[in-house]
């Protein structure tokens, strides 16, 4: 089979088509004939070099594919069978034409969903899933500020908020961006590039007392500004880091608003986490999907010999929602 390989780690140059043996599938794992896979940012922390695949999973990037089943193990899920079309969130091995998942992190494709858009699905609405839902951290009413709106991500948990009661409102990088989170049903949405977004979302929240919940991928120097944006019972939750890891924390102001600090990664999950994730998200999300209610934002899909150029896009922050690769 076909594979997108890596010439050593550094820039989008050392991504390369090869061949590999297609794999089997192990214990309680599908094969899926992938038609297309999601890019995310951990793919290019992963060709750098900065972010190893967990103990046991391929080295091939990729980290959510949509497909067609082809083969099971005999102890999968009992509900897959050959022919079934699923997306499902791996550890690795996405940009490939064949990959193995488990049954228990595989999803029926919603109706109505090409391939090409269900491959967006797995990781993005897990992620928001299991940092706003499971446990349950956003409710109806609360006022939600997203950073980084307009990434994949940001367009799922935006979507969701609203579909759940929430108010929201997100920063982006550009007037398009801003004007493309407004139509996803924020009610504020601010250019961070020129826009005071602090004094915005302050003003916004303000009669409520404040914003309730924090979605951040930035960290380092919006830490503080943060604190000082939650109100009291606020839950700031992060999922990245592209300003810094490391924060300096007043504990006065968390102990004087009983402010909740979180954050969480998703790859490194156990599989009976990841199934559990699955079954809140094919309770509660799939009926969304399935209504219109919540759709997948992809921005370009590009074929896996251009995988290069798609990283290249990611990187360059132009992308509003997912960027795909779809598989010979």
């Amino acid at each position: 089979m076909k594979i997108v390989a890596l010439d050593g780690f550094g820039g989008p140059e050392v991504l390369r088509l090869a061949e590999m043996e297609t794999p089997h599938p192990g214990a309680g794992e599908v094969l899926i004939r992938v038609t297309a896979a999601g890019l995310n940012r951990a793919d290019i922390h992963q060709r750098q070099g900065n972010y190893p695949p967990p103990p046991g999973a391929s080295e091939v990037l990729g980290m959510e594919v949509a497909g067609e089943i082809v083969e099971r193990a005999p102890n999968a899920e009992q509900r897959w069978r050959v022919g079934d079309r699923v997306c499902a969130l791996v550890p690795g091995g996405g940009y490939a034409e064949y990959c193995a998942a488990d049954g228990g992190c595989c999803l029926p494709v919603p109706e109505g969903l090409t391939l090409e858009q269900a491959a967006a699905l797995p990781e993005a609405v897990m992620t928001v899933w299991a940092n706003l839902f499971d446990p349950p951290r956003l409710h109806a009413g609360d006022f939600f500020l997203m950073q980084g709106g307009t990434s994949g991500v940001g367009t799922t948990a935006i979507q969701m908020a609203r579909a759940f009661g929430a108010r929201a409102a997100a920063t982006a990088g550009s007037e398009e961006k801003c004007r493309v989170l407004r139509e996803l049903g924020c009610e504020r949405a601010w250019n961070y590039r020129s826009d005071d977004w602090v004094a915005g979302a302050r003003a916004w929240a303000g009669e409520h007392g404040g914003v309730d919940v924090i979605l951040d991928m930035v960290g380092g120097d919006y830490f503080a500004k943060h604190l000082e944006l939650l109100g009291r019972d606020g839950r700031l939750i992060h999922i990245s880091a592209v300003h810094g890891a490391e924060v300096t924390l007043d504990l006065r102001k968390l102990m004087m608003k009983r402010l909740t600090i979180t954050g969480s990664t998703l790859r490194s999950r156990s599989i009976a986490e990841k199934t559990r994730l699955r079954d809140g998200v094919e309770e509660h999300v799939w009926p969304l999907l399935g209504a219109g209610t919540v759709r997948p934002i992809v921005d370009r899909v590009y074929p896996m010999e251009q995988a290069a150029a798609a990283q290249r896009r990611m990187e360059s922050s132009q992308h509003i929602g997912k960027i795909v690769l779809k598989m010979s």
